[in-house]
């Protein structure tokens, strides 16, 4: 049987990878595409948590529910399976949050010390850290005005999860309506000066992260580049 699924499952991607290749013209070819992709994402996500299941199983569920043929659990059954399953991956989920946040909080204070110490690197009160790379000589903003900024942002490791300059236009917002470490920041900067922040998590996104790519607890680092007071 588990030769049986292999062989089903090869041939699924084969499918997969052939289709790939074809533009969703219809609503039909839509539907049949989000259908798919809902059963890939959760088939991904419960592998990923430690959510185990039966791969032989999972192929004649499938199948049975695709063919309308008796499934072999009832309502009841399949309801309960579902609770337990859900409440498992949401545990597991939980816990690896966990885990991430201590790591990401023990690697950020480990990298601020060490920032702190290398030249022209400022540190402020709050603990957010600086370095000027273009001075300006423009007016300062105030928590109150509007901006308008280039900037990229970057994890610890290097990885880009944001970046005016990738779509081709300044970001515009208000002083006061962003993260601590940015509306501390821009109340210090001369407009046309261009600014390396390292924003420890509590003057970033804290526990919660934000997104996909920035965990619970994550310090942050930004190139900010003050273009303008928009008023």
């Amino acid at each position: 049987m588990k030769k049986c699924f292999s062989v089903m499952l090869m041939m699924l991607i084969s499918i997969s990878l052939t289709a790939c290749k074809k533009e969703l013209k219809t609503p039909e070819e839509k539907l049949g595409y989000v259908l798919g992709a809902d059963v890939g994402k959760s088939y991904k996500t419960f592998k990923e948590n430690e959510v185990n299941f039966d791969e032989e199983a999972f192929f004649k569920g499938f199948t049975d529910g695709m063919n309308d043929s008796e499934l072999l659990l009832t309502a009841d059954e399949i309801k309960a399976v579902q609770v337990e399953a859900i409440t498992k991956l949401k545990k597991n989920l939980e816990l690896k949050k966990a885990s991430e946040a201590e790591k990401n909080l023990k690697e950020g204070a480990q990298f601020l010390v060490e920032n702190s110490e290398k030249e022209g690197v400022v540190v402020t009160k709050s603990g957010l850290q600086y370095q000027v790379l273009t001075k300006g000589d423009g007016p300062v903003p105030v928590a109150t005005d509007t901006v308008k900024v280039h900037y990229v942002g970057k994890l610890l490791d290097g990885t880009e999860f944001d970046s005016s300059y990738t779509r081709g236009k300044p970001a515009e917002f208000r002083v006061g309506g962003v993260i601590k470490g940015w509306s501390e920041a821009l109340q210090m900067m001369p407009t046309g000066s261009k600014w390396k922040l390292f924003i420890p998590s509590e003057l970033a996104y804290g526990a919660r992260g934000a997104g996909q790519k920035i965990g619970p607890n994550a310090t942050l680092v930004f190139e900010v580049e003050l273009l303008e007071i928009v008023k």
